[in-house]
């Protein structure tokens, strides 16, 4: 498994991916907006995206961040991971590329936003504590870098 930045020609196959593991957690797929425009979302505003491939070269994750209007903060959005690979090591590969960039590009505290009700979420909140975020009011998690 590799983690590479987004690039367009992975679209369909990132679009897929997350549509199927929204619909692995029980939720009625749907695409969120920014997902259909990932270059110019992202990457044409300084913000990162990067997709997690397999062996063979399909998209098995995603993530991406987004400045938050107070400076030196970002908001970490749409980290997924094919339902049928989770607990191997790519959401922590995907959050620590995410993290490196992040930090590299003067950004001291990254914020996310989770869901509720909360016991939906659970994976979430466990995957972003281990990885010592905290929280810091209802369904928002935060950690310096």
């Amino acid at each position: 498994m590799m983690v590479v930045p987004y690039d367009d020609k992975y679209r369909d196959d990132m679009i897929f991916m997350v549509l199927e593991a929204k619909d692995a957690l029980g939720r009625t797929p749907h695409l969120n907006e920014d997902l259909l425009a990932v270059k110019e979302t992202y990457h044409e505003r300084g913000f990162g995206f990067w997709l997690a491939l397999d062996e063979n070269d399909r998209v098995v994750g995603c993530v991406g961040w987004r400045r938050h209007p107070v400076a030196g903060e970002v908001f970490l959005h749409r980290l997924y991971v094919k339902a049928r690979l989770k607990r191997r090591g790519i959401g922590t590969k995907l959050l620590q590329t995410a993290e490196e960039h992040m930090k590299a590009s003067g950004v001291t505290e990254v914020h996310v936003h989770l869901g509720e009700p909360r016991e939906q979420w659970f994976e979430s909140y466990a995957f972003y504590q281990k990885h010592g975020y905290i929280e810091y009011a209802p369904r928002y998690m935060k950690k310096s870098l």
